[in-house]
């Protein structure tokens, strides 16, 4: 029975996704590290350091979907060691070339490049994932470059902006990201096959070629030299992941901020037959944003665990390896959770126009009180300007007054503005900066990198 809410059947899938956890389960788990000791096996054959017959036999014999987990865990609770009884299955799996399988190896290689294995298969689903969800922040700003919104600071209104701009800048720092994976791929999807302490002594002087056949042919890089008791590339994965998160999290509790009913600036995609709340009929609740920004603190938190097991004492010990098990999964289940749901979102995300122009106005035109200083300034001078400019602010606000009435109210404003300039100066949609066009070059740049997938078959 499942007792990680990532394996829960009720709402697991609000933590993970059913492709991510099959990389990281008990099966695939055990399945990579059959592939590695085969791989291994084949290798020595080639280069005679074992029969090349055995060599064979292992290949041919040796099948990680004919073993009984449960078997292999009985014998575990007898042996306390995570992977003898996996070899002892596989020896009587492969009969008398079983003699010869694991030869030179010790435990840390097969599992550390098992490991690497499901994470090459972790890796292309994220870099998938978040190439999809980029490919989404790039029709979305494209489509809203010129939809004016307010822009807030601190919580507060500012200035106007776009939506499509807004949405921009995920993109820019998306691809960032996808830049990111792309570079650390090389370094984090190396294995490791160099004997106890990494010197190669039980494989001989053909050492390093039995590695670098063996890795070969399980599709992963060679180290320069081996890595047990160095674990920064697991580390600059999690940094990675950690900072993807960080980006989606960020994504969903603002649109969160804009669902606010009070705001209605957006409103996730909702469905015939959801649910709010068990009381509450009418309740449309965020809960596809909420289920987005959840899962960044726990990924965080797994993350700092990864980190953990870069103290590693001497030339190998289990008490910070065995943090990875833990965390490495974790990191790439909610990962998967994040992207997929932000890729839902982002399809199916209601963006409401009209309600962002209803909130530019919210303040009587006080939001534009820059542009009317900066333009002030042009007669008066700049700092005149903004006294002058602060001075109806703050009246028109404390005393709930249009802001373009007290303006022209003020004896020196009115001699040296009109009615008709302040109607324009007070437009928000004559305030936008150059934000339409770096909507354009984010595109262009992000199109330029070749890090979006192809928007036809890029739907997930």
């Amino acid at each position: 029975m499942a007792s990680h809410l990532i394996d829960f059947l009720l709402i697991g899938n609000n933590f993970g996704t059913p492709e991510m956890r099959e990389v990281w389960s008990e099966t695939n788990r055990l399945h990579q590290q059959i592939a590695v000791e085969v791989a291994l096996a084949l290798a020595e054959g080639e280069l005679g350091v074992i029969p090349a017959q055995a060599a064979q036999a292992i290949a041919e014999r040796a099948d990680a979907s004919a073993l009984s987990i449960e078997e292999i865990a009985g014998n575990a609770a007898q042996m306390k060691h995570s992977l003898m009884p996996t070899l002892t299955a596989l020896q009587k799996q492969c009969g008398d070339a079983g003699e010869y399988i694991h030869y030179g190896a010790t435990t840390q290689d097969i599992v550390d490049t098992g490991t690497i294995l499901q994470l090459q298969h972790a890796f292309d689903i994220i870099e998938r994932d978040a190439g999809v969800f980029a490919q989404e922040l790039k029709r979305v700003a494209k489509k809203y470059q010129y939809t004016v919104m307010p822009g807030r600071t601190h919580g507060m209104q500012a200035l106007p902006t776009t939506f499509g701009f807004k949405v921009a800048v995920w993109l820019d720092e998306f691809i960032r990201h996808l830049t990111r994976l792309r570079d650390i791929k090389p370094r984090v999807l190396t294995g490791n096959i160099s004997g106890a302490i990494c010197t190669y002594a039980s494989f001989g002087e053909q050492g390093p070629e039995i590695e670098r056949r063996t890795l070969n042919k399980l599709g992963l890089n060679v180290p320069n030299i081996g890595w047990q008791s160095a674990r920064d590339r697991i580390s600059e994965f999690a940094s990675v992941t950690v900072l993807i998160s960080g980006t989606l999290g960020k994504i969903g509790n603002e649109l969160y901020n804009l669902m606010r009913t009070e705001i209605n600036e957006i409103e996730e995609p909702f469905s015939a037959g959801k649910i709010g709340s068990t009381t509450m009929p009418h309740k449309r609740n965020p809960a596809a944003l909420e289920g987005l920004a959840s899962l960044t603190a726990p990924l965080f938190k797994s993350a700092s665990l990864i980190y953990e097991s870069m103290h590693v004492e001497h030339e190998r010990d289990a008490m910070s390896w065995r943090a990875e098990w833990i965390a490495l999964p974790e990191v790439c289940i909610y990962l998967s959770a994040q992207l997929q749901n932000a890729i839902a979102i982002l399809r199916g995300m209601t963006v409401n126009e009209q309600q962002m122009l209803a909130n530019l106005h919210l303040q009587g035109g006080l939001l534009l009180s820059e542009k009317v200083m900066f333009e002030v300034g042009k007669k008066l001078g700049k700092q005149t300007a903004h006294h002058l400019v602060y001075e109806c602010a703050m009246k028109a606000y404390e005393q709930h007054r249009d802001f373009k009435d007290v303006l022209l109210a003020d004896p020196v404003l009115a001699r040296n503005c009109s009615a008709a300039e302040l109607e324009q100066w007070l437009d928000p949609t004559n305030y936008i900066g150059c934000a339409p066009q770096k909507v354009d070059d984010v595109i262009r740049f992000a199109e330029q990198s070749g890090l979006l997938p192809d928007t036809v078959g890029s739907r997930v």
